[in-house]
Protein backbone atom coordinates (compact mmCIF):
# COMPACT_ATOMS: atom_id res chain seq x y z
CA UNK A 1 0.00 0.00 0.00
CA UNK A 2 1.35 3.42 -0.98
CA UNK A 3 0.91 5.88 1.85
CA UNK A 4 2.33 8.97 0.13
CA UNK A 5 2.72 9.95 -3.51
CA UNK A 6 5.37 12.67 -3.85
CA UNK A 7 5.01 14.71 -7.05
CA UNK A 8 8.20 16.33 -8.37
CA UNK A 9 7.80 18.58 -11.46
CA UNK A 10 11.10 18.99 -13.33
CA UNK A 11 12.09 21.71 -15.76
CA UNK A 12 15.76 22.40 -16.55
CA UNK A 13 17.14 21.79 -13.06
CA UNK A 14 20.07 19.47 -13.77
CA UNK A 15 22.22 21.46 -11.32
CA UNK A 16 19.91 20.72 -8.37
CA UNK A 17 17.90 17.62 -9.24
CA UNK A 18 20.24 14.94 -7.88
CA UNK A 19 20.22 16.45 -4.39
CA UNK A 20 16.43 16.65 -4.46
CA UNK A 21 15.95 13.03 -5.57
CA UNK A 22 18.56 11.74 -3.12
CA UNK A 23 16.58 13.27 -0.28
CA UNK A 24 13.45 11.47 -1.50
CA UNK A 25 14.77 7.97 -2.25
CA UNK A 26 16.38 7.94 1.21
CA UNK A 27 13.14 8.61 3.07
CA UNK A 28 12.66 6.44 6.17
CA UNK A 29 9.07 5.81 5.04
CA UNK A 30 8.98 2.72 2.83
CA UNK A 31 5.44 3.10 1.48
CA UNK A 32 6.22 6.07 -0.75
CA UNK A 33 6.13 6.55 -4.52
CA UNK A 34 8.04 9.38 -6.19
CA UNK A 35 6.43 10.66 -9.38
CA UNK A 36 9.01 12.64 -11.37
CA UNK A 37 7.34 14.67 -14.11
CA UNK A 38 9.76 15.98 -16.75
CA UNK A 39 7.88 19.02 -18.03
CA UNK A 40 9.72 19.42 -21.33
CA UNK A 41 13.26 19.95 -20.01
CA UNK A 42 15.94 20.72 -22.61
CA UNK A 43 18.97 20.19 -20.36
CA UNK A 44 20.35 16.98 -18.83
CA UNK A 45 17.56 16.52 -16.28
CA UNK A 46 16.18 13.37 -17.95
CA UNK A 47 19.56 11.60 -17.72
CA UNK A 48 19.52 12.17 -13.96
CA UNK A 49 15.92 10.92 -13.74
CA UNK A 50 16.81 7.80 -15.75
CA UNK A 51 19.71 7.03 -13.43
CA UNK A 52 17.52 7.26 -10.33
CA UNK A 53 14.76 5.19 -11.90
CA UNK A 54 17.28 2.48 -12.78
CA UNK A 55 18.77 2.48 -9.27
CA UNK A 56 15.45 2.78 -7.42
CA UNK A 57 12.83 1.12 -9.66
CA UNK A 58 10.49 0.42 -6.73
CA UNK A 59 10.36 4.09 -5.72
CA UNK A 60 10.86 6.27 -8.79
CA UNK A 61 8.27 6.60 -11.55
CA UNK A 62 9.33 8.74 -14.49
CA UNK A 63 7.02 10.61 -16.86
CA UNK A 64 7.75 13.02 -19.70
CA UNK A 65 5.38 15.56 -21.19
CA UNK A 66 5.39 18.73 -23.24
CA UNK A 67 6.11 21.86 -21.27
CA UNK A 68 2.94 23.15 -19.63
CA UNK A 69 4.23 24.85 -16.53
CA UNK A 70 4.32 23.96 -12.84
CA UNK A 71 0.55 23.66 -12.35
CA UNK A 72 0.13 21.41 -15.38
CA UNK A 73 2.95 19.12 -14.24
CA UNK A 74 1.51 18.86 -10.73
CA UNK A 75 -1.93 18.04 -12.14
CA UNK A 76 -0.36 15.37 -14.36
CA UNK A 77 1.16 13.83 -11.24
CA UNK A 78 -2.15 13.96 -9.38
CA UNK A 79 -3.76 11.92 -12.14
CA UNK A 80 -1.07 9.24 -11.79
CA UNK A 81 -0.79 9.15 -7.98
CA UNK A 82 -1.95 6.08 -6.04
CA UNK A 83 -1.04 7.12 -2.48
CA UNK A 84 -3.47 7.84 0.32
CA UNK A 85 -1.76 11.21 0.73
CA UNK A 86 -0.15 13.61 -1.73
CA UNK A 87 3.04 15.62 -1.26
CA UNK A 88 4.75 18.13 -3.56
CA UNK A 89 8.49 18.79 -3.71
CA UNK A 90 10.01 21.34 -6.08
CA UNK A 91 12.93 19.85 -7.99
CA UNK A 92 15.48 22.41 -6.81
CA UNK A 93 14.60 21.89 -3.13
CA UNK A 94 15.27 18.97 -0.79
CA UNK A 95 13.81 17.49 2.38
CA UNK A 96 14.88 15.75 5.58
CA UNK A 97 14.94 11.95 5.39
CA UNK A 98 12.22 11.42 8.02
CA UNK A 99 9.85 14.13 6.75
CA UNK A 100 7.19 11.91 5.21
CA UNK A 101 7.32 9.21 7.88
CA UNK A 102 6.56 11.67 10.66
CA UNK A 103 3.93 13.51 8.66
CA UNK A 104 2.12 10.26 7.82
CA UNK A 105 2.30 9.23 11.48
CA UNK A 106 0.68 12.55 12.44
CA UNK A 107 -1.99 12.17 9.75
CA UNK A 108 -2.92 8.72 11.04
CA UNK A 109 -2.69 9.70 14.71
CA UNK A 110 -5.06 12.67 14.36
CA UNK A 111 -7.11 11.52 11.32
CA UNK A 112 -5.96 14.73 9.69
CA UNK A 113 -6.71 15.65 6.10
CA UNK A 114 -3.68 17.95 5.93
CA UNK A 115 -0.33 17.87 7.75
CA UNK A 116 2.12 20.77 7.87
CA UNK A 117 5.82 21.11 8.73
CA UNK A 118 8.10 24.11 9.06
CA UNK A 119 10.46 25.05 6.27
CA UNK A 120 13.60 27.08 5.90
CA UNK A 121 15.21 28.97 3.07
CA UNK A 122 18.74 27.93 2.13
CA UNK A 123 21.27 29.36 -0.30
CA UNK A 124 23.12 27.38 -2.96
CA UNK A 125 25.81 26.45 -0.44
CA UNK A 126 23.17 24.89 1.83
CA UNK A 127 23.37 27.66 4.40
CA UNK A 128 20.15 28.45 6.24
CA UNK A 129 19.10 32.02 5.43
CA UNK A 130 15.63 32.17 7.00
CA UNK A 131 13.43 29.91 9.09
CA UNK A 132 9.71 30.01 8.30
CA UNK A 133 7.77 28.78 11.32
CA UNK A 134 4.20 27.89 10.38
CA UNK A 135 1.84 27.55 13.37
CA UNK A 136 3.86 28.12 16.55
CA UNK A 137 0.90 28.89 18.82
CA UNK A 138 -1.22 25.77 18.26
CA UNK A 139 -0.89 22.10 19.32
CA UNK A 140 0.08 19.10 17.20
CA UNK A 141 -3.53 18.25 16.35
CA UNK A 142 -5.76 21.15 15.30
CA UNK A 143 -9.56 21.08 15.21
CA UNK A 144 -10.39 23.67 12.56
CA UNK A 145 -13.83 24.42 13.93
CA UNK A 146 -12.26 25.53 17.21
CA UNK A 147 -9.16 27.17 15.69
CA UNK A 148 -10.29 28.57 12.37
CA UNK A 149 -8.11 31.67 12.75
CA UNK A 150 -5.37 29.45 11.34
CA UNK A 151 -6.94 30.00 7.90
CA UNK A 152 -5.62 33.58 7.98
CA UNK A 153 -2.29 32.66 9.58
CA UNK A 154 -0.97 29.92 7.33
CA UNK A 155 1.63 30.33 4.61
CA UNK A 156 0.04 28.65 1.64
CA UNK A 157 3.00 26.74 0.24
CA UNK A 158 2.12 23.38 -1.30
CA UNK A 159 5.56 21.94 -0.65
CA UNK A 160 5.64 21.72 3.17
CA UNK A 161 2.36 19.81 3.47
CA UNK A 162 0.77 16.46 2.74
CA UNK A 163 -2.87 16.27 1.69
CA UNK A 164 -5.37 13.44 1.83
CA UNK A 165 -5.84 12.48 -1.79
CA UNK A 166 -9.63 12.86 -1.86
CA UNK A 167 -9.27 16.60 -1.23
CA UNK A 168 -8.30 16.85 -4.91
CA UNK A 169 -11.37 15.01 -6.22
CA UNK A 170 -12.85 18.18 -7.70
CA UNK A 171 -9.90 20.55 -7.45
CA UNK A 172 -6.71 21.08 -9.45
CA UNK A 173 -4.02 23.73 -9.83
CA UNK A 174 -5.01 26.35 -12.40
CA UNK A 175 -2.88 26.04 -15.51
CA UNK A 176 -0.95 29.19 -16.48
CA UNK A 177 -1.87 30.81 -13.14
CA UNK A 178 1.05 32.17 -11.17
CA UNK A 179 0.92 31.97 -7.37
CA UNK A 180 -1.14 28.82 -7.88
CA UNK A 181 -0.54 27.71 -4.29
CA UNK A 182 -2.35 30.77 -2.90
CA UNK A 183 -5.33 29.90 -5.10
CA UNK A 184 -5.59 26.15 -4.45
CA UNK A 185 -4.23 25.33 -0.98
CA UNK A 186 -6.77 27.50 0.93
CA UNK A 187 -9.57 25.78 -1.03
CA UNK A 188 -8.23 22.41 0.10
CA UNK A 189 -8.10 23.62 3.69
CA UNK A 190 -11.75 24.69 3.50
CA UNK A 191 -12.62 21.03 2.90
CA UNK A 192 -10.72 19.90 6.00
CA UNK A 193 -11.90 19.26 9.54
CA UNK A 194 -8.59 18.44 11.22
CA UNK A 195 -5.02 19.55 10.64
CA UNK A 196 -1.83 18.19 12.18
CA UNK A 197 1.57 19.78 12.38
CA UNK A 198 5.18 19.29 13.40
CA UNK A 199 7.46 22.14 14.38
CA UNK A 200 10.41 20.40 12.70
CA UNK A 201 12.05 22.23 9.77
CA UNK A 202 11.84 19.37 7.31
CA UNK A 203 11.61 21.26 4.02
CA UNK A 204 14.65 23.08 2.58
CA UNK A 205 13.58 25.79 0.13
CA UNK A 206 16.40 26.85 -2.18
CA UNK A 207 16.70 30.53 -3.00
CA UNK A 208 18.28 30.40 -6.44
CA UNK A 209 20.13 33.41 -7.79
CA UNK A 210 18.67 32.68 -11.24
CA UNK A 211 15.12 32.00 -10.07
CA UNK A 212 12.28 33.27 -12.27
CA UNK A 213 10.53 34.35 -9.05
CA UNK A 214 13.05 37.21 -8.92
CA UNK A 215 11.42 38.71 -12.03
CA UNK A 216 8.58 40.95 -10.87
CA UNK A 217 6.00 41.72 -13.56
CA UNK A 218 2.26 42.05 -14.07
CA UNK A 219 2.08 38.37 -13.12
CA UNK A 220 1.78 39.73 -9.58
CA UNK A 221 -1.86 40.48 -10.39
CA UNK A 222 -2.46 36.74 -10.11
CA UNK A 223 -2.10 37.09 -6.33
CA UNK A 224 -5.24 39.21 -6.20
CA UNK A 225 -7.03 36.88 -8.62
CA UNK A 226 -6.15 33.96 -6.35
CA UNK A 227 -7.49 35.75 -3.26
CA UNK A 228 -10.72 36.59 -5.06
CA UNK A 229 -11.14 32.96 -6.21
CA UNK A 230 -10.64 31.68 -2.67
CA UNK A 231 -13.16 34.21 -1.38
CA UNK A 232 -15.82 32.80 -3.72
CA UNK A 233 -15.20 29.25 -2.48
CA UNK A 234 -15.24 30.50 1.10
CA UNK A 235 -18.83 31.71 0.72
CA UNK A 236 -19.97 28.15 -0.05
CA UNK A 237 -17.84 26.39 2.56
CA UNK A 238 -18.78 25.08 6.00
CA UNK A 239 -16.75 27.96 7.46
CA UNK A 240 -18.62 30.73 5.62
CA UNK A 241 -19.71 32.37 8.87
CA UNK A 242 -16.11 33.30 9.79
CA UNK A 243 -16.17 36.59 7.88
CA UNK A 244 -13.52 38.30 10.02
CA UNK A 245 -11.10 35.43 9.34
CA UNK A 246 -11.71 35.76 5.62
CA UNK A 247 -10.92 39.46 5.82
CA UNK A 248 -7.68 38.66 7.67
CA UNK A 249 -6.78 36.20 4.90
CA UNK A 250 -7.34 38.99 2.38
CA UNK A 251 -5.09 41.30 4.41
CA UNK A 252 -2.25 38.76 4.65
CA UNK A 253 -2.29 37.67 1.00
CA UNK A 254 -3.99 40.54 -0.84
CA UNK A 255 -2.17 43.30 1.03
CA UNK A 256 1.07 42.12 2.62
CA UNK A 257 2.01 39.36 0.15
CA UNK A 258 0.94 41.46 -2.83
CA UNK A 259 2.88 44.54 -1.70
CA UNK A 260 5.94 42.45 -0.86
CA UNK A 261 5.91 41.37 -4.51
CA UNK A 262 5.21 44.87 -5.79
CA UNK A 263 8.10 46.34 -3.82
CA UNK A 264 10.70 45.08 -6.27
CA UNK A 265 8.97 45.91 -9.54
CA UNK A 266 11.41 48.01 -11.56
CA UNK A 267 9.20 49.02 -14.49
CA UNK A 268 7.22 52.18 -13.67
CA UNK A 269 4.29 51.19 -15.90
CA UNK A 270 4.02 47.81 -14.16
CA UNK A 271 4.35 49.44 -10.74
CA UNK A 272 1.50 51.81 -11.53
CA UNK A 273 -0.72 48.97 -12.76
CA UNK A 274 -0.10 46.97 -9.59
CA UNK A 275 -0.72 50.00 -7.39
CA UNK A 276 -4.05 50.70 -9.10
CA UNK A 277 -5.07 47.06 -8.71
CA UNK A 278 -4.15 47.17 -5.02
CA UNK A 279 -6.25 50.33 -4.46
CA UNK A 280 -9.22 48.73 -6.20
CA UNK A 281 -8.79 45.53 -4.15
CA UNK A 282 -8.83 47.24 -0.75
CA UNK A 283 -11.75 49.43 -1.79
CA UNK A 284 -13.87 46.53 -3.04
CA UNK A 285 -13.15 44.52 0.09
CA UNK A 286 -13.64 47.49 2.44
CA UNK A 287 -10.23 46.99 4.04
CA UNK A 288 -9.18 50.00 6.09
CA UNK A 289 -5.66 51.16 6.93
CA UNK A 290 -6.44 50.58 10.59
CA UNK A 291 -7.36 46.93 9.90
CA UNK A 292 -4.12 46.46 8.00
CA UNK A 293 -1.98 48.08 10.70
CA UNK A 294 -3.58 46.05 13.48
CA UNK A 295 -3.77 42.72 11.64
CA UNK A 296 -2.59 39.97 13.99
CA UNK A 297 -0.90 36.74 12.92
CA UNK A 298 -0.23 33.92 15.38
CA UNK A 299 -1.75 36.19 18.05
CA UNK A 300 0.79 38.99 17.49
CA UNK A 301 0.74 42.23 15.52
CA UNK A 302 2.08 41.20 12.13
CA UNK A 303 3.51 44.52 10.98
CA UNK A 304 5.54 44.99 14.17
CA UNK A 305 6.99 41.48 13.81
CA UNK A 306 8.74 42.47 10.56
CA UNK A 307 12.25 43.94 10.15
CA UNK A 308 12.40 47.73 10.49
CA UNK A 309 13.05 48.30 6.78
CA UNK A 310 9.87 46.41 5.88
CA UNK A 311 7.86 48.28 8.51
CA UNK A 312 8.98 51.60 7.00
CA UNK A 313 8.14 50.42 3.48
CA UNK A 314 4.64 49.28 4.41
CA UNK A 315 3.83 52.34 6.51
CA UNK A 316 4.90 54.65 3.68
CA UNK A 317 2.71 52.71 1.28
CA UNK A 318 -0.34 52.52 3.55
CA UNK A 319 -0.34 56.26 4.08
CA UNK A 320 -0.20 57.07 0.38
CA UNK A 321 3.51 57.64 -0.16
CA UNK A 322 3.87 54.82 -2.68
CA UNK A 323 6.23 56.87 -4.87
CA UNK A 324 8.62 57.22 -1.94
CA UNK A 325 8.63 53.49 -1.38
CA UNK A 326 10.44 52.92 -4.70
CA UNK A 327 13.18 55.32 -3.66
CA UNK A 328 13.38 53.69 -0.25
CA UNK A 329 13.60 50.14 -1.67
CA UNK A 330 16.47 51.13 -3.98
CA UNK A 331 18.49 52.19 -0.95
CA UNK A 332 18.15 48.95 1.03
Amino acid sequence: MTKVSVIVPVFNVEKYLEKCLNSLVNQTLDEVEILVINDGSTDGSQKIIDKFQQNFPQKIQSFTKENGGLSDARNFGLDKATGNYIGFVDSDDYVSENMFEEMIDLAEKHSAEMVICNLQKVDEMGKNTQQLTQIPHLPEGINLKENFDVFADLSYFACNKIFRKDLFNDLRFKKSRHFEDIELIPKLLLKCTTLAQTQSFYYQYLERTDSISKTHTLKGLDILKAVNDVSEDFKNSKYSGHKSTLKNFKILEGVYTFLAYSAFVKDEFVAEKLHNAYCEFVKENKITVREILFYRRFGKNYLLSLPLTKIIYYVLYFFGFNKLTQIFIKKI
